[in-house]
């Protein structure tokens, strides 16, 4: 079964970080993982995209996996297919970022153990921005 995080420990954590690593971030300013990003680069984080199909979003270099990312990452968030997900997970593991975060609708009990069985802090279905603004 996943068990988020108390909203309140979301807040905590979302105060502590500064980069974001987004999976699957479009440039199609449309979707809803750029209007998310947006507001989360507005609110003063820093905004990493991570699609091999783009080169750049929010002004920012896209890169193709979370390997390519350098330098430490406080939140890899998921705008993936759940099934997707225990994929990414494998590769969030090999980065040492501290959070695991699938959006809203996203979410997959196999990625969930995965992580969790390795210490990771994972939250799933859950909406960033949302969190963001209701922990402010």
């Amino acid at each position: 079964m996943i068990e988020n995080p108390s909203r309140e420990e979301m807040g905590k954590m979302l105060k502590k970080s500064k980069r974001i690593a987004v999976v699957g971030l479009s440039d199609n300013p449309e979707r809803t993982s750029y209007m998310v990003s947006k507001a989360m680069q507005d609110s003063g984080y820093e905004i990493i995209p991570v699609n091999p199909s783009v080169s750049e979003v929010l002004g920012v270099k896209a890169v193709k996996a979370l390997k390519d990312i350098e330098g430490h990452v406080d939140i890899v968030n998921v705008f993936r297919r759940s099934e997707f997900l225990p994929e990414i997970a494998k590769d969030f593991a090999e980065i040492d970022a501290d959070i695991f975060w699938a959006q809203l609708g996203v979410e997959n009990e196999e990625a969930y153990n995965f992580l969790k069985e390795k210490g990771h802090t994972v939250i799933m279905n859950r909406c960033i921005k949302v969190e963001h603004a209701l922990t402010k």
